[in-house]
């Protein structure tokens, strides 16, 4: 698994001075594109739970990274605009014990991408359900352990 470097240092500097949580955990980037962003959550004692697996709020975190990133992105590229994004609400489903480092994955990069240009050209809030899965590759391979919906809610504002 490699990890995109340039990604993970504008996400860490991102998350230290903004979200410090974000941070702790030590998330990186495996992938972005503007249509996928893998993200991956390393297994370890500041992440795991009592049982030895990962913590749910770790998990919620690298689903928030995941289901965000493309989106800050994109909001980080506009040019003459100032874009602001937050996630309104959260679905989780918990499917087996994640025991590993753990892969979040959205793919609806496109739908966001619309979105981004809707807020821009529209000036109004618009709001997007954002799937994210969670995998385990060291132990499932491509089954997921977790199933995330995030509902996205953008805002540009033009300068």
């Amino acid at each position: 698994m490699a990890i995109s470097i340039k990604d993970t240092i504008f996400l860490r500097a991102f998350s230290f001075a903004k979200i410090p949580m974000l941070f702790a955990s030590g998330v990186s980037v495996v992938s972005l594109s503007s249509e996928k962003c893998v993200i991956s959550l390393p297994f370890r004692r500041f992440n795991k739970n009592h049982l030895g697996s990962m913590y749910f709020g770790a998990l919620c975190v690298g689903a928030d990274a995941a289901g965000g990133l493309i989106a800050a992105k994109l909001l980080r590229e506009l040019k003459g605009a100032k874009g602001s994004l937050i996630f309104k609400d959260f679905q989780a489903n918990f499917l087996k014990r994640p025991e590993g480092t753990t892969l979040f994955t959205c793919d609806v990069g496109l739908a966001i991408q619309e979105a981004v240009n809707k807020a821009y050209h529209t000036g109004e809030r618009v709001d997007l359900p954002v799937p994210v899965v969670a995998t385990v590759p060291s132990k499932f391979g491509d089954e997921p352990v977790a199933e995330f919906v995030l509902t996205l809610s953008l805002k540009v504002k033009r300068s």
